[in-house]
């Protein structure tokens, strides 16, 4: 098989909801080999999901694949919730799923957030890690944040200008609280607007080939 090309897909053997604290549940999924060298997939975010694509990147002879949405997103429940949601608390679910699939060690994969998350849990449970396939590392550093917010206006100016365009001007000096208070308002048309504005931006200027699917959101 060429190594520019993504194994075939191939359906979940195992799947379940785990129940977690304060009403969380988590959904997760086996695939590939039941008796395969654990690898555990990193989802991006926060709040992105899993998707069958995720299991694609398996030899599925050789990797038991295991996929779960992180607490909030995806299938877990409740949908979007944010509170009792911090990277503590999902690490701590990533542990409680270790343990629930009595897994000794994992390879950690994951991109973007995902990768956040994978070195974050790496750090709190080291002895639980077998290895690390990392791919758009994302450190959640200030200077990282910057280059999202502000600096990328040198790649991509008119998608920056479109994407601060949508605030008021009295709040374009504060980019991140002002879409934040958006996307957690009780008002459906407030939070909505700010979540394709956000999305057309990160699915603009994050990827070669932007997603159609996303982009016609807007």
């Amino acid at each position: 098989m060429s190594k520019t090309t993504l194994y075939p897909h191939i359906e979940p053997y195992s799947a379940g909801m785990l129940k977690l604290d304060n009403g969380h549940e988590m959904y997760w999924e086996l695939s590939g080999n039941p008796n395969g060298f654990p690898a555990v997939v990193l989802h991006g975010g926060p709040g992105a999901g899993a998707s069958a694509m995720h299991r694609k990147f398996f030899d599925p002879e050789y990797y038991k694949i295991i996929i779960f949405d992180q607490r909030g997103s995806g299938r877990s429940k409740p949908f979007a919730e944010i509170q009792h949601n911090t990277t503590q608390d999902l690490i701590n679910d990533m542990e409680l799923l270790r343990q629930h699939l009595d897994i000794k060690k994992w390879l950690l994969f994951g991109g973007s957030w995902g990768s956040s998350l994978a070195l974050i849990y790496g750090i709190n449970f080291p002895e639980r890690v077998a290895s690390f396939i990392l791919r758009g590392v994302f450190l959640c550093s200030q200077s990282e944040l910057d280059w999202f917010l502000q600096g990328i206006q040198t790649v991509f100016p008119d998608h920056w200008k479109k994407f601060r365009d949508f605030l008021p001007p009295s709040e374009r000096s504060q980019i991140l609280n002002a879409y934040y208070n958006r996307l957690v308002s009780n008002d459906s048309e407030i939070s909505g607007g700010a979540t394709i504005a956000w999305v057309n931006f990160e699915s603009s200027c994050s990827t070669l080939k932007p997603s159609t699917r996303h982009l016609a959101l807007g």
